[in-house]
C-alpha cells in the first residue's frame, strides 16, 4: 500500500510521458507506475519539463559539451529500458547521467519517476526537489513530488506543492483533481470541491473529479472558490 487510508482501497495506473520531448520528439516517452490515491484511474499527464536553470539560483559550473551529450545518451537509454520494464538496468542509466551532470534535469525527473514507481517515495521526492529547483514555475516535478507526498500521508507538504502546480500550469485538470483530493484528505471541503469543479470544467469527462466533486457535497451550478 502506497498510503494508510483506509477509504481509497484503488490502486490506480499512472502513464507519465517523459519529459523534455524536444530531445527524441519522434519517439513514444511513456511507462507505467503505480500509484495509490483516491483518483478512480485517472492518468496524469505530465507533459514536458524545460531543462533551462534557475536564474536566480547560485552559479553552478557548466558542465562540458561531451558530459551533456553522454548524459542525454545515457538518459535516452534509461527511458527505453523503463519502457521495457527493466528497472534495475534503467535506474543504473539514470545515475550514469547524473554522475556525468549533476545538474540534468531530466535525468533526475525520470529516475524520481523509477524510484516512485518502486514505492521508494522519499528518493523519488529528493529527485524531484532536485528537478524543481533546476526547473523553476515547472508543473510536473510539483505534481511528481505532491504524489509522492500523498503516498506518505504528507498531506499538507502535497498541497503545497499542488498550489503552486495548478498556479504553473492553471489548465491541466488533473492537477486540480490530484489537488482536490489532497484538499478532501485535510477535511477542507470548500478548497476541495473548488479544485474539482475546476477541474470538471477543464475536462468534463473526468469521473474521478466529478466523483471527489459529489463527494465532498458540491452542488452543480454553485461556483467555488478553489483557493
Amino acid at each position: 500500500m502506497l498510503c494508510r487510508h483506509a477509504s481509497v482501497p484503488q490502486i490506480w495506473p499512472v502513464r507519465f510521458p517523459m519529459p523534455f520531448p524536444e530531445l527524441r520528439a519522434s519517439e513514444p516517452r511513456a511507462f507505467t507506475l503505480v500509484a495509490l490515491i483516491a483518483l478512480c484511474g485517472c492518468s496524469i499527464n505530465l507533459g514536458s519539463l524545460s531543462s533551462q536553470p534557475d536564474n536566480d539560483a547560485a552559479p553552478k559550473p557548466a558542465p562540458t559539451e561531451t558530459s551533456t551529450g553522454d548524459a542525454q545518451a545515457d538518459t535516452a537509454r534509461g527511458q527505453a529500458l523503463a519502457r521495457s520494464g527493466k528497472t534495475e538496468e534503467a535506474l543504473a542509466e539514470f545515475d550514469k547521467a547524473i554522475a556525468l551532470d549533476p545538474h540534468y534535469a531530466e535525468a533526475l525527473y525520470d529516475r524520481g519517476l523509477l524510484y516512485q514507481g518502486e514505492k521508494q517515495h522519499q528518493l523519488a521526492i529528493d529527485d524531484f526537489t532536485s528537478a524543481s529547483g533546476l526547473t523553476p514555475q515547472r508543473a510536473e516535478p510539483l505534481l511528481g513530488r505532491a504524489i509522492s507526498y500523498l503516498a506518505l500521508d504528507k498531506i499538507k507538504e502535497a498541497a503545497a506543492d499542488l498550489d503552486e502546480a495548478v498556479q504553473a500550469d492553471p489548465n491541466n485538470a488533473q492537477i486540480w483533481t490530484t489537488r482536490g483530493f489532497a484538499y478532501e484528505r485535510l477535511g477542507d471541503k470548500t478548497r476541495a470541491a473548488g479544485s474539482y469543479g475546476r477541474a470538471v470544467g477543464i475536462h468534463p469527462k473526468d469521473e474521478a473529479a466529478r466523483n471527489g466533486f459529489a463527494r465532498v457535497g458540491g452542488k452543480a451550478g454553485q461556483t467555488y472558490e478553489p483557493f
